[in-house]
This record gives C-alpha cells, sequence and structure tokens, in this order.
C-alpha cells in the first residue's frame, strides 16, 4: 500500500508558470467544427461541440495544469485550496473548498455546490444522465461535513481515480438549482468560471464575456470570446485565413494546415500531437444480423487498418493503428500483440477470405445495411468512406446515413440504427478509466453496442482494482480479447493525430493529447 501511496502522490505536482508577459484584453474569435450539441450540460454529454462552448463558464474542482498541459500527472487546484495526500490507506480524499468564489449571479459557490454536483456525476438520480459515471465506480460517498470540506471516500484504492477526478467535463453546477431542477443545465447555463454566459444561438455561435470575480488572480486576459459553430472544413480555413477567426481547437487536415501555411507565413503558427482518440465501430446487438458474433467479426477482418492507417494520414487527421488503449500509453498493445487480434492481421487477403467464410456461415451471404455516421469531415466521413469500399471487398453493401451531431447521438442513445461510426475521445491518458467506454450499456452509458457481456464485467472489476502496473496490463490484455475477439462487440479504426494551424497573436494556449483539456480559455491572451 505504501507503494500505491507514493505512486498516487505523484499525480499532484504543479508545473511551470508561462515565460511571457500576458497582456489583457480583446475577443477571442475561434471555431468549432460541429452545428451544436445535444444539450449544454457537461456531465451528461461527451462531444466536443458542448464542451468547447460551455468550458469557459464553469469551474472544476482540480484541473490538469493549464501551463503544463501535456503533462499525464500533472494536476492542479481550480476550486480546492491544495491538492489532498490520501489517507486510510489510499481510501480518503478530504479537499478544501476556496471560500469567497462566486457563481455568475453572484450567489456563493461552497462545498454544497461541489459536493452535489460530485454526486450528480458519480449517483446520477433516476433520469439522470452520466456519460462517465462508469469512471467512478471506486467511489463509496461524497460528503460535505462543512461549508469548505468535500471528502471522497473510496471503497477500493485505484490509481485510475484521480485522473478521472480531473476530468474537465465535471461542472461544479449550483446545489440551490438542481435541488429545484436536475434538468435545468441541459438548457441553461450558470457557473463561476473565467468567462460569464452572454448569449448563445442554437448552431451558431456562443459568446461569453470576461468575469470580473474570477477567483484565479489576473485571469482571464481576455476581454471575451465569440465561438463559432462551423461543420465544413473549408469554412474553418477561409476564417483563419481573413482572420475573421483566430484558430480552432479541434484538428484540421494536413492539407488544410500546408494551405495556410503557404499562404499566411509567418502570421500562423502551428500546433501538432498525437491524440487520445479514435473512431471506434459499433454495431448495434439488437439489430438482427448484428446479434451474431460471426458477422460483427467479418466487418472488422474486412478492414486493412495497417494501410489504411498510411493512406489515410495524408488527406485526414489519421495516424496510428492501435487497439482499445491510446497507442504509446504503459497499457496499450504491442504490435505483436495487436496482430493476433480479428482486424489487425497485416496478412489482410486471408482476413478478407475468413470474413467472407463467416458471413456465408451465418446465413448473410450479400449483406446490405445502413452506417449511420456524424456530418463532420474531418475524420468522420473520410473514415466512413474508406470503410464503406473496405466491406465491398467480402462482399458486403454499405450506405452512411451522415447527420448532424445532435441526432446522430440522439439516434445511437434510442438504439436507432444498425451500425454507427462513432468515437472514442478522451482527455488525460488514464488507460483504465479510458476503456470503460468499452462496457456494456448497463454499465456505461454512452456504450451504443447494447450488448451483454458478465465475463468482460468481471474482467474489468479487477483491472480497476489493480494498484500493479505489471499486472494490470496482464488485465487488460484479457480485457481487450474479451472486447474485440471473444465478443468482437466493437473495433477501433484508427488513431487520431492533432493539427492547429493558430493566427500567430494568440498566446499563452498549449495543444495537448485531447482536444477536451485546456478549454476554459483563462490562459489564453492576444499579442496585438
Amino acid at each position: 500500500m505504501r507503494g500505491f501511496l507514493v505512486a498516487l502522490s505523484l499525480l499532484i505536482g504543479f508545473g511551470a508558470t508561462a515565460a511571457e508577459t500576458p497582456k489583457r484584453g480583446g475577443v477571442l474569435t475561434f471555431l468549432i467544427p460541429a452545428d451544436g450539441g445535444p444539450s449544454l450540460d457537461g456531465h451528461k454529454e461527451g462531444t466536443y461541440a458542448v464542451l468547447h462552448a460551455m468550458a469557459p463558464f464553469y469551474s472544476t474542482l482540480v484541473r490538469v495544469n493549464p501551463d503544463n498541459p501535456t503533462s499525464t500527472t500533472d494536476f492542479v487546484c481550480d476550486l480546492c485550496t491544495g491538492m489532498p495526500v490520501p489517507t486510510d490507506n489510499g481510501l480518503t480524499f478530504t479537499f478544501k473548498i476556496r471560500q469567497g468564489v462566486k457563481f455568475h449571479d453572484g450567489t456563493p459557490l461552497d462545498a454544497r455546490d461541489v459536493s452535489a454536483s460530485w454526486r450528480r456525476i458519480v449517483f446520477p438520480q433516476p433520469g439522470v444522465a452520466s456519460a462517465r459515471r462508469n469512471n467512478f465506480l471506486m467511489v463509496d460517498k461524497i460528503e460535505d461535513p462543512d461549508a469548505t470540506t468535500v471528502i471522497f471516500r473510496l471503497k477500493f484504492p485505484t490509481l485510475s481515480f484521480f485522473p478521472a477526478l480531473a476530468d474537465p467535463w465535471n461542472f461544479i453546477y449550483s446545489h440551490r438549482i438542481l435541488e429545484k431542477d436536475q434538468h435545468y443545465f441541459e438548457r441553461n447555463v450558470l457557473g463561476s468560471g473565467p468567462f460569464k454566459f452572454d448569449k448563445y444561438e442554437i448552431g451558431q455561435s456562443v459568446t461569453g464575456v470576461r468575469n470580473p470575480d474570477y477567483y484565479h488572480p489576473g485571469q482571464p486576459y481576455l476581454d471575451g470570446f465569440h465561438a463559432i459553430f462551423a461543420p465544413k472544413q473549408q469554412t474553418r480555413v477561409d476564417a483563419i485565413r481573413a482572420d475573421r477567426a483566430a484558430m480552432e481547437f479541434r484538428s484540421m487536415s494536413p492539407s488544410a494546415r500546408d494551405q495556410l501555411v503557404k499562404e499566411l507565413g509567418d502570421k500562423v503558427t502551428v500546433q501538432e500531437s498525437d491524440w487520445n482518440c479514435g473512431n471506434v465501430l459499433t454495431p448495434n446487438h439488437k439489430r438482427k444480423p448484428f446479434d451474431d458474433v460471426r458477422v460483427r467479426k467479418a466487418l472488422y477482418l474486412a478492414i486493412d487498418q495497417w494501410r489504411g492507417a498510411e493512406a489515410l494520414s495524408k488527406i485526414a487527421i489519421i495516424r496510428t493503428v492501435g487497439g482499445i488503449v491510446y497507442p504509446g500509453s504503459p497499457l496499450a498493445a504491442t504490435r505483436d500483440e495487436l496482430t493476433k487480434l480479428p482486424g489487425f492481421s497485416p496478412d489482410i487477403e486471408k482476413s478478407r477470405a475468413e470474413a467472407r467464410r463467416l458471413l456465408k456461415e451465418a446465413g448473410a451471404e450479400g449483406l446490405s445495411f445502413e452506417m449511420l455516421n456524424r456530418n463532420v469531415d474531418q475524420p468522420y466521413v473520410i473514415v466512413g468512406t474508406w470503410l464503406v469500399d473496405e466491406f465491398r471487398k467480402i462482399g458486403v453493401t454499405v450506405t452512411q446515413k451522415i447527420i448532424p451531431t445532435g441526432p446522430w447521438l440522439e439516434a445511437m442513445r434510442a438504439g436507432d440504427f444498425s451500425v454507427a461510426l462513432e468515437a472514442n475521445c478522451q482527455n488525460i491518458v488514464n488507460p483504465i478509466a479510458d476503456t470503460g467506454r468499452y462496457l456494456p450499456h448497463e454499465h456505461y452509458s454512452d456504450n451504443f453496442a447494447y450488448h451483454d457481456d458478465p465475463k468482460q464485467v468481471e474482467i474489468y472489476n479487477k483491472m480497476v482494482r489493480e494498484i500493479d502496473p505489471a499486472k494490470a496490463r496482464v488485465l487488460m490484455r484479457e480485457y481487450e480479447k474479451q472486447v474485440l475477439e471473444v465478443g468482437a462487440h466493437q473495433q477501433p479504426v484508427t488513431w487520431w493525430y492533432r493539427i492547429l494551424p493558430i493566427r500567430s497573436y494568440v498566446k499563452g494556449w498549449k495543444i495537448t493529447s485531447s482536444h477536451y483539456l485546456n478549454q476554459d480559455l483563462a490562459n489564453i491572451w492576444l499579442d496585438k
């Protein structure tokens, strides 16, 4: 247990401050590559379309250090006053909450608001959706013994708790409002973050203005921000070229980067990073013939991931082949381990022959279906178009149903699809929590495969309790095999790569391995 506490203590360091002296003033105009989200509730949603629009308005308990956001271990307080040292053999975390913080309507924020928000995330009431509830299976109780103290009591020690705690989706809401209406924040905005809500035009834009009462001294530097929804990449390229917008926070294609660099020269800078995000092919197990493991496995065997990733990387925000774990992280499969799983063999002709055999055996020769996809070109539509051609090579005919983000999510939530192309996009690299999204829908509400697999759940429950990294890695291989081979429930399809051309006058912001991190805009300033 002492080793666990030492390892956990490494997760709570502080980073260096920015080298340049920020300037105050100005309005940042940026682009959100989507047409809006289903709701405004960070606890419920999982699309960047919501986070990029809403994060500047809200506080969290702890966060990734905004001056060192590429670190996977550097966490700092937001609403707390100091990082806790876990007690009771790693089972108790006690946070002291800042005093004098106010919500944007002037009402005070205290420990009751923090605990009420966290109970909504971890123990949602019936009818209340919590997209990341599964990340907190280890939490037993959340207490607020007084107005300045919040205590998390765990059922078992785990290294996945603290990174999950720093998730940027964990907005702190007013307990007074939650007591009256648990759904208020799906339609309304009231936070305590660096920017105050000004207006939201559905599918068009979001505007915020500086919060003069923000509790981090001197921040934010901006007078405000204006976020414009723009799902088409060419629209975003044109806006940055004409300086109608300074940047986006998701990613652009290699060709868009090259075009802007060629045309703008030193008026644009580029930040790039590997990305804790990748597409996932999801058959609906409640729809025939996708209730048959042989049909699901045949689809995966048709995909030439290795050659596909290489080709797609030239035109799309795609780079790496990987399993269910972020490639290169300690629990990820090696190439040798990966090639033993269906859909990852370098011998594509052998794989496709097996796919055709499985379809014939399942009575699904000549299969045709509609694949639900999101109307975001990079990389959803590009990957979807590639997959349609891959399936054709085993005699399967697929058409794409490409729809906006909101209806796409609602269709998956309603089970109104046969096969969907979605994504597993996480923030802090936290492999055990990140792969929790492959659990059955009963255990992870945003898994839309709608499958049952008690063995998978059993393996995961062992893994989340394991504090020895070597043993956790063994369990991860068992879990990955159960998901990808035994059950063939879902299939990762290439991991992404972030490319951000940014107007050179934008300062203070640093790219991360996730398009969810470092999005409250408090540290951004304009050098003009």
